[in-house]
């Protein structure tokens, strides 16, 4: 109980307050007991304001400022001006992150006389770093960034090392205020490196954390996550509490913009715990704010709404201007997305009431979009029309393709409901042509807002028109009224179906309405390569060496960097700046201008490549060209609940109606309950096979009906290329059943994505005498894929076999590119939220959507044998996104894909009998055939022999 040891026990805490935050505050409690215990006055001052100090690293701010003001107190009772000056620069920090910026500009004018008066020039600049803090927690980052400079001048001069490397820290940040990247990220790592080589690794976290941020605002998510996770688990480890928070927040972000609900959830809600036991009121709603998101994308609207509520209360309570306006338009999107209509128009329209008169135009746009689209729910029209035209004359002042394509769909719309058919059909062509030109993606704010995701309502909408018009206006049966629903649940009635048909008259044929089916097929891939999916692939090598291509990825990533900051300008906790947010506007349109001129160059320069451009639906004689003469493309489309098929020939195009979507997907859901009971084990199989075929028989034959039969009397071919959609990714056709036999037995059957894909598979160069690549990574699961393996190796000639882990990543790379055939013989994985992150097993890592789409395999044949290769999920509206892309693009001619999980001792027979047959006439799409029907002689139940399927050129011919 001596002073001596509280002062040594202060100087350990400054020692230890940058290494150990936790030790530090133990070291600070011991010096406060034992100072209070001796009744030293201006020892118990030092001890209370070395505790305060490390209360605010451990992010305890509330505390901090009392006891630094307690410290002050003593201070000044002792009249001690130069330790009454420290205490209030200490005091600076935790005041600003509380928001009382009166009390932090007061501290840090105080502190600054003291110390002028007293010449010490080192404490100038300690308390230019803080009060720059200050500036730049008020967005003013010039007078921030000047701050700092002095700082980094007078501490570098008196070889402050710590202050040095905070000084760095805080330039960067004022460098991303203002929009330069690459000076921010020299900044940073200047810091982390003084930070790492003086021993201060809490100082090198915050740089660490602040190189994840800036990847992030660039777009470049993957290096943004791998940063993250590290710095999180050692600011964890190390006592950072704040820094933690962060990370789980921006990885919340990250995750909403990709679709990862599920892990947005995860980290959303362990960013707001701790920013709530840190007392960040601000930072606590932004987490559950987004907590909240990810629940309504989970379609949890009773957990969002609660959610949306208590974040609505931190941020009135934070006394934030902005947020609570925008989530009473979250708010009123989910009760819209539950069919409750009149809270959505209140909350909607209190929304547009604050935006209208912001500065933030583009939010006052999202909100008379809902309101229109609820008046069309509410058949409200005049206020429809009132809402489309308000946003439409907002949006001519605004350069936002994506908002104005749903302002024109919804007008197309209106006008479908009074029964204008050629007015509809007019704003439909309008709507679909701003969206085909449209290639730098949605922004941020955009990615979180149901309908701006589903770009394929335009096309149903204009196929729907045709189908209107053709079932009345067609001669050779009795006119049938259509009865069709739309996505937006507008049900035409039969009558007004009549009227539309007479009055419509552009546009309308069968051609026009494959048109849109093949368009809306390509619209996916089109918005995963060029929105915020694409920056996703770092690689460079993804883009080659040209110049231009490298030039394309840096504009995606300024673009990006632009947006979040338009966002970071609208969204912050600072007043809103209209003239910085329309100056970082102008910016970005500069970006989006030379996006477009770069995409146009490049297209000319390597039309095929799927990095560089995206792959626009070809035209209906280059699709025919590449149809043999006996072959039959039957292409297949969802238009509310009714599917529709169009059967295209050589020489002729027809589109069917068949039947209902809720339909056929009772039916599949049958279906897969009966192959799902093969999990049962053998013994179950063994005692009810019997009933087990004639449960799932019965359930493909009504399947046959609804999809199948309405087309039969049509056909004349002996091959068929089904193009499925929406929910009939899941049907293996091949194996339908007519009540006598499969549909395999009657024609040979191949599969597509789109019928553009189906061409230019075509159209592809492989190598037709390369050497095969044979990959086998058997577990306990597979037992005989060893065994598949080693028979597949036997029939293909000079292969190459790598299995377990020489199975790897690296190898692909390297010989599938000069391969002919590449067969793998593994475990498919799919995430049902976002299957851009499905992927396959290899022997040393998961290779994933995105990393196919950086490979080089222009290969005649991939197999992939293992289970549910080929499953496609398909998210709403949207066409598949699966493995099957993936490999097309990568130069794949064709593909031999698992659609469920396969049984082990069948798929090895299956894959031996399908290559001999293979090599022995090298047809592809009869070497399937046959291997079907031998393994269907030994396995009658479909689980064994249908589960694979032939996708993209199975003819070593084109049109004989």
């Amino acid at each position: 109980m001596r002073v001596e040891v509280v002062e040594r026990l202060t100087e350990a805490v400054q020692e230890h307050l940058r290494v150990d935050t936790a030790r530090a505050l133990g070291l600070a409690e011991a010096a406060v007991a034992i100072a209070r215990t001796l009744g030293d006055k201006e020892t118990l001052a030092r001890s209370l304001r070395a505790k305060a100090n490390a209360l605010y690293l451990v992010g305890d701010n509330r505390s901090s400022v009392e006891l630094h003001q307690q410290s002050l107190a003593l201070f000044e009772e002792l009249v001690q001006p130069n330790e009454a000056a420290r205490t209030l620069n200490a005091s600076i920090q935790p005041l600003a992150l509380l928001g009382q910026y009166n009390r932090a500009f007061a501290a840090a004018k105080r502190a600054r006389k003291i110390f002028a008066a007293e010449g010490d020039e080192r404490r100038l600049g300690r308390l230019e770093n803080n009060l720059g803090n200050v500036f730049q927690r008020q967005d003013q980052s010039a007078q921030a960034l000047a701050c700092y400079q002095r700082a980094y001048k007078q501490l570098l001069l008196h070889k402050d090392t710590e202050g040095v490397a905070v000084a760095l820290h805080n330039m960067a940040v004022c460098l991303i205020s203002l929009n330069d990247f690459q000076r921010a990220l020299e900044t940073y790592q200047q810091a982390r490196s003084l930070s790492e080589q003086h021993e201060m690794p809490l100082l090198t976290i915050q740089a660490d954390y602040n190189i994840a941020y800036l990847y992030y605002l660039r777009g470049e998510y993957s290096r943004a996550i791998e940063l993250l996770q590290a710095i999180g688990e050692t600011a964890e480890k190390s006592g950072d509490v704040y820094h933690s928070a962060l990370c789980h927040l921006d990885g919340s972000e990250i995750y909403l913009e990709l679709n990862l609900a599920g892990e947005a959830a995860e980290v959303a809600l362990e960013a707001f715990g701790r920013f709530q036991r840190l007392g960040m009121g601000y930072e606590a709603a932004k987490a559950l704010t987004n907590l909240a998101i990810a629940a309504s994308q989970q379609k949890n609207g009773p957990r969002a709404l609660e959610l949306f509520r208590q974040a609505r209360a931190m941020f009135v309570h934070d006394q934030n201007h902005v947020w609570p306006s925008l989530i009473d338009f979250y708010r009123a999107m989910v009760l819209y997305d539950e069919g409750r209509y009149p809270e959505s128009l209140r909350l909607a329209a209190a929304a547009l009431e604050f935006f209208r008169s912001s500065a933030l135009p583009g939010k006052a746009v999202l909100c008379h979009l809902l309101l229109a689209r609820l008046s069309i729910r509410t058949n409200n029209l005049k206020r429809a029309r009132r809402h489309c035209d308000a946003a439409r004359e907002q949006l001519s002042k605004l350069e936002s393709p994506a908002l104005d394509y749903q302002a024109h769909f919804l007008m197309g719309q209106i006008h479908e409901v009074e029964g204008d058919g050629q007015r509809a059909y007019e704003w439909y062509q309008a709507a679909r042509g701003l969206l085909e030109a449209l290639r730098s993606g949605i922004r941020g704010e955009e990615l979180k807002i149901t309908f701006m995701k589903n770009r394929l309502e335009v096309y149903e909408n204009l196929v729907r028109l045709y189908l209107a018009r053709n079932a009345e206006g067609g001669k050779q049966s009795e006119p049938r009224p259509l009865r069709s629903r739309s996505h937006d649940g507008i049900r035409t009635h039969a009558g007004r179906a009549s009227e539309l048909s007479h009055r419509f008259s552009g546009g309308g044929s069968a051609d026009e309405a494959f048109a849109c089916m093949e368009q809306a097929k390509s619209r996916t891939l089109i918005d995963l390569i060029f929105g915020r999916a694409y920056p996703f692939q770092s690689n460079s090598s993804l883009l080659g060496q040209d110049g231009r291509a490298r030039r394309l990825r840096e504009t995606r990533q300024e673009l990006n960097w632009y947006y979040h900051r338009i966002e970071l300008e609208q969204l912050g906790r600072g007043e809103i700046s209209p003239e910085r947010i329309e100056q970082l506007q102008a910016q970005a349109r500069t970006y989006e201008n030379e996006l477009q001129q770069l995409l146009r160059e490049l297209q000319y320069q390597e039309p095929l490549h799927p990095a560089l451009h995206a792959p626009a639906a070809l035209t209906l004689a280059e699709i025919r060209a590449a149809l043999p003469t006996d072959a039959l493309l039957v292409e297949y489309f969802r238009v509310g609940d009714r599917i529709v098929a169009a059967l295209l020939t050589r020489s002729n195009l027809e589109i069917v109606q068949l039947g209902s979507v809720s339909r056929v997907t009772a039916l599949l859901r049958m279906l897969q309950f009966q192959l799902s009971k093969f999990r049962l084990g053998t013994d179950y199989v063994a005692t009810f096979q019997d009933t087990l075929l004639r449960a799932t028989r019965a359930h493909l034959q009504e399947l046959y009906q609804e999809v199948f039969a309405p087309l039969y009397r049509n056909l004349q071919a002996s091959h068929i290329i089904f193009v499925p959609h929406d929910v009939l990714h899941y049907l293996p056709f091949h194996a339908l059943f007519d009540g006598q036999q499969y549909l395999i037995d009657l024609f040979t059957i191949s599969y597509a994505p789109s019928a553009t894909l189906y061409a230019l598979c075509h159209g592809k160069l492989a190598n037709s005498a390369g050497s095969s690549l044979v990959l086998g990574i058997p577990d306990s699961q597979a037992p005989s894929i060893l065994e598949e393996v080693q028979s597949v190796a036997a029939v293909l000639p000079e292969t190459e076999v790598f299995l377990g882990p020489r199975a790897c990543e690296a190898v692909l790379r390297e010989k599938g590119p000069v391969s002919s055939i590449v067969h793998i013989a593994t475990h498919g994985y799919f995430r049902q939220d976002n299957p851009m992150f499905s992927g396959i097993r290899l022997g040393d890592t998961y290779l994933t959507l995105f990393d196919l789409y950086q490979l080089r395999l222009p290969v005649e044949l991939i197999t992939l044998s293992g289970c549910a290769t080929g499953l496609n999920v398909v998210a709403a509206g949207d066409e598949l996104m699966g493995l099957m892309r993936g490999l097309v693009y990568a130069g794949a001619q064709s593909l031999l894909l698992s659609m469920w999980d396969v049984h082990d001792r069948s798929t090895a027979e299956f894959m031996k009998s399908f290559y001999t047959r293979l090599r022995q006439d090298g047809r592809k799409a009869s070497a399937l055939r046959g291997a079907m029907r031998e393994v269907r002689d030994r396995y009658p139940h479909p689980y064994y022999w249908a589960p694979f399927t032939l996708v993209g050129k199975v003819f070593d011919f084109n049109g004989e």
